[in-house]
């Protein structure tokens, strides 16, 4: 009797922590700062206002799920595009995202300052906002860049893993380093970083280089974002940033927004994915000869082999880990979410998709971050960098 007592009180002890958890999670402002059903669901003929569990991330209904409050839809193309085709391409992106919103008015709504940002909240709408990946996308065209602004625009990622002739992407310096024709910021790329801040455009320093990372911080008067990267020291790709870094961001006052990609948060995935990717080499042979770029590849392998891919997934704690490490090095107000669903082919168990953004919540309150701290963490850092960008 005893036994089935203990049973019964921890049971009742779970399910009300779950309660506790969500009940955080619905009250704070939870604020994704990267998804790209844009480019990866939309313009390929699917509707996100449909049930898209299998083939995406992301749909409307599940955002809803997930508490998510504020999305930031990234408009992304990679390096096929350039000029004369890049800036086009960004246009149609948000041209769909306009269109969802017009087709959608009771459930959703464009957010570009603090005003229109509040509304969504209070109305309890998806605030939809606009973040353009890749610096690529203004074609060298500072006329450009206002266009973008004018459009919704929030933030610009300087680079994708292309660099432009103005930025040095992380991927370019480490791989290419010596046939680039300059490293960092030229006077050009100063020149864009100046006016984002006019703008009040956040500069996004994911995917740039070390190089690029550090003209950006001596040439910006306002606190920078990384819309989705994670923690170098803990799985060191490029892409991930480094203890100087992290803390120069956290000096600068700007936010780190975590990557759920598995091959930025456990440094033992690419060893695991390599040897999914052997076994499958010949298929991976004809995408290449179809001329498909590595992430289609690796996103079309995941889809075709779902359980081959679930064995690859790290632990959702492991993500904790570089929350963690950031909040050690320089404090809760510097971290956030950046989820890249959609852009990615494999994220930690437990964070399947964007419905499952609860259990970060739970997590956190299991590593016993106090309440003001993961409203922190699920927004309100973020809502703080987006005021300083707009005064």
């Amino acid at each position: 009797m005893r036994h089935i007592l203990s049973v019964a009180l921890l049971l009742l002890s779970l399910s009300s922590f779950s309660q506790r958890s969500k009940k955080l999670h619905n009250k704070a402002i939870v604020v994704d700062t990267h998804n790209d059903v844009l480019s990866t669901v939309v313009l390929e003929g699917y509707n996100i206002e449909n049930d898209l569990r299998g083939p995406a991330h992301s749909d409307l209904k599940r955002f809803k799920e997930g508490g998510v409050d504020i999305q930031i839809f990234s408009v992304f193309s990679d390096e096929r595009y350039g000029k004369g085709t890049a800036f086009a391409y960004a246009n149609r992106e948000i041209d769909s995202l306009y269109a969802i919103i017009n087709r959608n008015p009771d459930k959703m709504m464009l957010v570009t300052d603090l005003p229109s940002f509040r509304k969504a909240i209070k109305q309890k709408k998806l605030g939809a906002m606009i973040g353009v990946e890749g610096g690529h996308m203004i074609e060298d065209n500072l006329t450009y860049l206002d266009s973008l602004y004018k459009r919704g625009t929030r933030y610009l990622t300087l680079t994708w893993n292309n660099s432009t002739s103005w930025a040095t992407s992380a991927w370019d310096e480490v791989r290419r380093k010596d046939s680039l024709p300059h490293l960092g910021l030229n006077d050009l790329g100063k020149q864009i970083v100046n006016r984002m801040n006019e703008l009040g455009m956040l500069v996004d320093v994911s995917h740039i280089g070390e190089r690029t990372f550090w003209d950006v911080i001596s040439t910006t008067t306002k606190p920078v974002i990384a819309s989705h990267s994670c923690v170098h020291a803990l799985c060191p790709v490029p892409r991930n940033l480094k203890d100087d870094q992290i803390k120069a961001i956290g000096k600068n006052g700007g936010v780190i927004h975590l990557n759920f990609y598995s091959g930025f948060i456990d440094s033992n995935y690419q060893k695991r994915l390599n040897e999914f990717n052997s076994r499958h080499k010949s298929e991976i042979d004809s995408l290449k000869k179809a001329k498909k770029v590595d992430w289609e590849i690796e996103s079309w392998l995941s889809k075709t082999y779902p359980q081959e891919s679930e064995s690859l997934r790290p632990p959702l704690s492991m993500l904790l880990d570089h929350l963690d490490y950031i909040v050690k090095m320089v404090g809760v107000d510097h971290v956030g979410l950046g989820s890249d669903f959609d852009g990615i082919s494999s994220s930690p168990k437990g964070l399947d998709d964007v419905a499952q953004m609860p259990n970060i919540t739970k997590a956190l309150m299991e590593r016993g971050y106090s309440k003001k701290d993961i409203k922190k963490i699920l927004g309100d850092n973020f809502i703080r960098v987006f005021k300083a960008a707009q005064n």
